[in-house]
């Protein structure tokens, strides 16, 4: 038996619903709605920020990126482990792990730089209204979302590297619904505590970074909100950042869950089911955090429709 333990992982199983196998069915017909709706929400979204002049503005030009972002999050993911759910053999080939963990990666790390990057763009807003269209102009905007987006490759490429480059000869079972750090990690034959401090220190950085920028940005935006003289003037204030403020306490609370606590605490089980909610839920209720509860955008969805859908054809 010498030589089996030599054998190099070709490919991954994944064990994420095993211990519910009698509900996968019915894990299917729930997680394919919630998807499908992510996508028409998302899409709802995009198109109506692209075709509403009025929504032209840096806030919604950063909300238009996210849904992009968590379109492309979601299909990494989901659509694999709604085939896996049917299937009998759950299985990733190694390369397409390694691709399927960049990608999860690069999106969900530039997801937390672009948090950051919507929390500076409400900071200025509030504290700065009369030099807004100069500092958030469009070249200040996307130069944001491209650093927000170089951060998260390199991140991804760094932590990737790390983890594909370790032998693979022993277990090629992986306790998860898709190739997540932890999971891949596990079945390693070895990894060196270097790789563990470096992983963490990334994922750290990538999380706390982000999180007290935001946290700096609104120590300010909320002494601002507090000078203000009217209560209908707080009140607005405080509202345009409240779907910011829901949609980051989710975001970062459920990846330091993950990524930043000792690994040996919680059961596999119960990462898997952490990770649902990141997957699968959070980008369910972004959309409408962010815009459908909106009523600027509401409105401009309207002109939308009427607009495109129903004005006569000339």
């Amino acid at each position: 038996m010498e030589w089996v333990n030599e054998t190099l992982v070709t490919e991954f199983v994944f064990l994420g619903f095993s211990s519910l196998a009698e509900l996968q069915w019915l894990l299917f017909v729930v997680f394919l709605p919630l998807y499908l709706f992510t996508l028409g929400t998302n899409a709802i979204i995009i198109s109506t920020i692209v075709l509403d002049r009025a929504l032209h503005t840096p806030m919604y030009f950063f909300l238009a990126i996210l849904s992009c972002s968590e379109v492309c999050y979601t299909f990494v993911i989901v659509p694999k482990m709604l085939v896996d759910l049917l299937a009998q053999k759950k299985t990733i080939s190694f390369l397409g792990c390694a691709i399927q963990m960049f990608t999860f990666l690069f999106l969900g790390c530039s997801h937390s730089f672009l948090l950051a990057a919507m929390g500076y763009d409400r900071y200025v807003a509030i504290c700065d209204p009369l030099h807004y269209t100069v500092l958030m102009g469009q070249s200040v905007c996307v130069g944001l979302v491209v650093v927000a987006f170089a951060c998260g490759f390199t991140v991804a490429q760094i932590i990737t590297s790390l983890i594909f480059h370790l032998p693979f000869h022993s277990s090629n079972q992986l306790h998860h619904f898709f190739c997540d750090i932890s999971p891949v990690l596990q079945v390693a034959s070895y990894h060196t505590h270097f790789n563990q401090l470096v992983i963490f220190m990334l994922c750290a950085l990538v999380l706390v970074i982000p999180l007290l920028l935001i946290l700096v940005s609104y120590i300010y935006i909320i002494s601002s909100i507090l000078q203000f003289p009217s209560t209908l003037g707080r009140h607005k204030a405080f509202s345009t950042c409240a779907s910011h403020l829901i949609v980051v306490t989710v975001h970062y609370g459920c990846a330091s869950f993950i990524y930043l606590r000792p690994k040996s605490n919680y059961p596999s089980s119960q990462d898997a089911l952490i990770s649902v909610s990141y997957t699968i839920l959070t980008p369910l209720f972004n959309p409408m955090i962010y815009s459908l509860r909106n009523k600027e955008f509401k409105s401009a969805f309207h002109r939308v429709v009427r607009t495109k859908l129903f004005m006569p054809q000339h």
